[in-house]
């Protein structure tokens, strides 16, 4: 019973979702966090946002989540948040369930910043924040999500000002965040 109740609360959040995808109103967005708990997306409005889709298994795993976690403490007194989104499109390196992922990033790295619920950043079932962000900001291959720990910097109104490729470090982009602080 409780399996069905679960799935129940998955096809009606995914037809919610999918209704707020067609929103014109990018304010009523929301998503799921790891807990599996409804965040309304404009709950970080007035911040600068760094969004990283994430994954455990990955070569670039150890070198962004460690600094990822540096960047958060140090500037989220400041305005900032990193909002993390679990994906498992490349090649398979997110395989954990929510539970896993919140106990590998929280215990193995201290991330206390925002983790959401696994999400899928291209194809079909894309995620309506990811939606936005590859309209928002093209890549080097069009609207598509290169690898894990893809980056976009979001100003304090929700425009999107930068898109960083996978290999971009987190540090590399320290003074880009400062400016946004600062404004």
């Amino acid at each position: 019973m409780t399996s069905l109740l679960r799935s129940l609360d998955l096809i009606v959040h995914e037809v919610v979702r999918f209704r707020l995808s067609r929103c014109k109103d990018k304010s009523l967005l929301f998503e799921l966090d790891i807990d599996g708990k409804d965040v309304a997306l404009s709950k970080f409005k007035g911040k600068a946002l760094l969004i990283v889709n994430v994954a455990s298994k990955c070569g670039l795993t150890s070198s962004n989540y460690s600094e990822l976690t540096h960047i958060y403490e140090k500037y989220k007194t400041q305005g900032l948040e990193i909002l993390a989104f679990p994906c498992n499109q490349f090649g398979g390196q997110e395989p954990g369930s929510n539970p896993e992922i919140k106990q590998f990033a929280c215990t193995r790295y201290k991330a206390e910043f925002p983790i959401f619920d696994k999400v899928d950043v291209n194809g079909p079932s894309t995620a309506p924040v990811y939606q936005f962000l590859k309209s928002s900001a093209g890549g080097f291959l069009g609207d598509l999500i290169k690898w894990n720990f893809e980056k976009f910097l979001v100003d304090k109104n929700g425009k999107v000002v930068e898109r960083y490729q996978p290999t971009t470090s987190p540090f590399q982009i320290e003074k880009d965040i400062q400016k946004l602080l600062a404004a």
